[in-house]
């Protein structure tokens, strides 16, 4: 089947439409960012960098660390975002732009969320690293796609529901596993690993407030108190879910690696982000290039 131009979009100069690069411009392992300035806070690290593009709140820069090519994009933030950069990276690597068709042999991307997140439980401390083993998204992006069932956890986002006596019109919860091939290089002793709750927004859908009060006041300790086979909801962020599910959709291998800046439970903040969250850049990159 031919991608019409107006489902497989280009720019005039051949690359994809929204990240406007080729594909010979990203390496096979990419490390994601919401951050646009966080991209050369990544690169900076490299031993060399071959190519520096932008577009929009798309920042992609592609180099090599200790004789490892990788690719380090900013997605902004959100679920919405994450369905272009994962659908357009996808696009690179198995679809043949020439003649707007499908590849029959299909490359494998190793994704990597570098980001930061707050802890809904007091007992981690914010600067704290932290693996989600799992995802769970309150965002919908999933049941837009075909044949997601096939990768989403039922039984658990089932189980949340039940615990959470889930309000009918909200998108119903999805949950999704981080890849275990992935994750077990990412790991170590320095490593928690929890369940990721992917939010809608920053204020509300995270029961924060400032003028407008909120539909479910106690949501915050619906989600602290779930369990799910010894497992529980350990952090917030907003894009791990959608990376999770459409990277295994489209046969790629993702993690999603946080930075705790803050806790909800006890109120505090890190005294000094950057730098929490340039230490989990620099453990990610020795993971990457061991």
């Amino acid at each position: 089947m031919t991608l019409g131009p107006s489902e497989l979009i280009l720019n005039t100069n051949g690359s994809i439409y929204h990240l406007n690069v080729l594909p010979e411009d990203i390496a096979d392992t990419i490390i994601t960012v919401g951050d646009p300035d966080r991209v050369s806070e990544v690169s900076r690290f490299f031993d060399s960098v071959e190519l520096r593009k932008s577009n929009r709140e798309f920042h992609t820069h592609t180099g090599t660390l200790q004789g490892k090519r990788l690719t380090v994009i900013s997605t902004g933030i959100g679920t919405d975002n994450i369905d272009i950069v994962l659908n357009e990276l996808d696009a690179l690597v198995n679809i043949n732009f020439e003649s707007r068709t499908v590849n029959s042999e299909k490359r494998t991307l190793d994704i990597i969320r570098i980001g930061t997140s707050g802890a809904i439980q007091p007992h981690i401390p914010v600067d704290t690293f932290l693996l989600g083993e799992y995802a769970m998204g309150f965002d919908g992006l999933l049941y837009y796609y075909e044949d997601s069932a096939s990768v989403l956890h039922g039984e658990m986002a089932r189980a949340f529901i039940a615990h959470s006596d889930w309000a009918a019109q909200k998108a119903q919860p999805y949950v999704v596993q981080s890849d275990g091939i992935l994750g077990k290089k990412l790991h170590s002793n320095r490593i928690r690993l929890g369940i990721t709750a992917t939010n809608t927004g920053f204020y509300g859908p995270q029961a924060r407030k400032l003028r407008l009060q909120v539909q479910n006041d106690g949501w915050l300790g619906t989600l602290a108190s779930f369990r799910y086979q010894g497992k529980q909801i350990t952090n917030l962020e907003m894009e791990t879910s959608g990376i999770y599910g459409l990277a295994r959709l489209l046969g790629h291998r993702a993690v999603s690696m946080n930075c705790i800046l803050a806790n909800r439970v006890t109120g505090e903040f890190s005294k000094d982000p950057k730098k929490a969250t340039l230490e989990l850049i620099a453990y990610c990159l020795e993971k990457i290039c061991a």
